[in-house]
């Protein structure tokens, strides 16, 4: 065999194994083979063996790809294991026994927090600070994960010190619109704080925030698949228990629910990650049933409020509807730009995306309308304040994604566009939740 055919046999081995790996795309194989070729070209200009050449590059892919480790693992026959199975921390048996470890004792300590609260707190309070009392065992999870140095771990305590003296210093009336919405908010604003964790050092890495966002959609729907199989072994439970005659409820009510739903907070993150080749490929399928579906929602939507005569009768639970239709809608614009392949060029599905911004535009601009109107008409209060605050910060997001989406349908920008786009507006959202949380309720006397 000469030495060309016997480099091409070698490479073709190991993009064979590459394309094995479900987390790889025939995008992510080409660009990997492109990189490994150039390794080698420059090797061997300077001076080595086609063969030398080839296991040098393979080891410099391995410094950053475990692919190639796992490759060597596979022919450890050959020089490969030498040459690219370098000593890492994740090698052995003991990393995923300690991270479950971890994970447990996060979870615990979760549950633990929530119940106290439950326990000891009144239950406003405990509304307003469930977030507190679970997201630091997350956003920990992540810090150990990725390993954050002391002092950016420190710094990630500071948000929820901040949030924390805020929601509990303010003299909020009970059960009043100020206290319901810092309560919604708060846990957006410290949802990125999670964020922060999850990427680590690279808080200015485009790809690394869009992993975040693709996590947030794997993560709820991992949290929803405990939350429904809980649900069923807790009512079989106690079907079981009723049957004996004995009541089971309380426990259920005093322990198995606020452990359950704490715990699962991490546990869910912890699946996202351990089965990160599976979950990669939900992303893409749920984006594409979704899509066609809520494009339809939104169309209704639409000739539902046309129907309506006048955006003042508008029913105010149409508006509230509509509201969290638009946030559904940027969760499944931002899903889909996650799942998306960059690489691709525009397909039926990026123009199914387009059609789906321009209407969730229009329903924003509708409901944007009503809603000075009735601003106009009967004043301001918190909860007026809060929705028209968020749908203009969508508009804005809205409307240039819009712009992104038609330019790469049209082929006059890349998609990169787009992704870039959304990630740096993505900190919008976590300050606006802030100042919702900080301003809003001194605004109206914490009414």
């Amino acid at each position: 065999m000469d030495t060309d055919a016997a480099l091409e046999s070698q490479i073709g081995q190991w993009r064979g194994y590459v394309e094995r790996r479900r987390a790889i795309s025939a995008a992510d194989a080409d660009e990997m083979e492109d990189h490994l070729r150039d390794q080698i070209s420059d090797l061997s200009a300077a001076g080595l063996g086609t063969d030398e050449a080839f296991l040098v590059a393979v080891k410099r892919m391995g410094s950053v790809d475990d692919i190639s480790r796992e490759f060597a693992r596979e022919h450890s026959e050959r020089l490969w294991k030498q040459l690219v199975l370098m000593p890492a921390p994740d090698d052995g048996a003991t990393r995923p026994t300690r991270e479950l470890f971890v994970v447990l004792a996060l979870a615990v300590g979760a549950a633990v927090a929530l119940k106290a609260g439950l326990a000891t707190l009144d239950e406003g309070v405990v509304v307003r600070n469930v977030s507190l009392l679970v997201l630091p065992f997350l956003a920990g999870y992540f810090a150990w994960k990725r390993r954050v140095t002391p002092r950016g771990a420190a710094a990630l305590l500071v948000p929820f010190a901040l949030v924390a003296v805020v929601t509990n210093a303010f003299p909020f009336v009970p059960n009043g619109s100020t206290e319901v919405i810092a309560a919604i908010h708060a846990p957006i604003a410290l949802w990125f704080v999670v964020g922060l964790a999850y990427v680590g050092g690279e808080w200015r890495s485009d790809r690394r925030w869009m992993d975040f966002v693709r996590f947030t959609g794997e993560w709820v729907v991992y949290l929803t698949l405990l939350a429904l199989g809980g649900g069923v072994l807790v009512g079989l439970t106690i079907g079981a228990f009723d049957a004996l005659g004995t009541d089971a409820e309380w426990v259920v009510e005093d322990w198995v629910l606020p452990f359950g739903a704490a715990g699962a907070v991490v546990v869910a993150a912890w699946l996202v990650e351990a089965k990160q080749n599976v979950v990669e490929n939900i992303a893409p399928v749920l984006t594409r049933v979704f899509t066609p579906l809520t494009i339809l929602m939104l169309l209704v939507l639409l000739a539902a409020f046309a129907t309506t005569g006048s955006v003042v009768d508008v029913d105010r639970n149409l508006l509230i509807l509509m509201d969290l239709i638009l946030v559904v809608v940027l969760g499944l614009l931002l899903y889909a730009i996650s799942a998306r392949e960059p690489h691709l060029p525009p397909d039926l599905f990026d123009r199914l995306q387009l059609v789906l911004v321009v209407l969730a535009l229009a329903v924003d601009l509708l409901m944007l309308t009503a809603m000075l109107t009735r601003i106009a008409e009967f004043g301001f209060t918190p909860n007026k304040v809060a929705a028209l605050g968020m749908n203009l910060v969508l508009l804005v997001n809205l409307a240039w994604s819009a712009r992104l989406v038609l330019g790469f349908v049209r082929g006059r920008r890349g998609f990169g566009s787009l992704e870039r786009w959304q990630t740096r507006y993505l900190p919008v959202f976590g300050i606006w939740a802030a100042l919702v949380v900080c301003l809003l309720p001194p605004m109206f006397d914490f009414a």
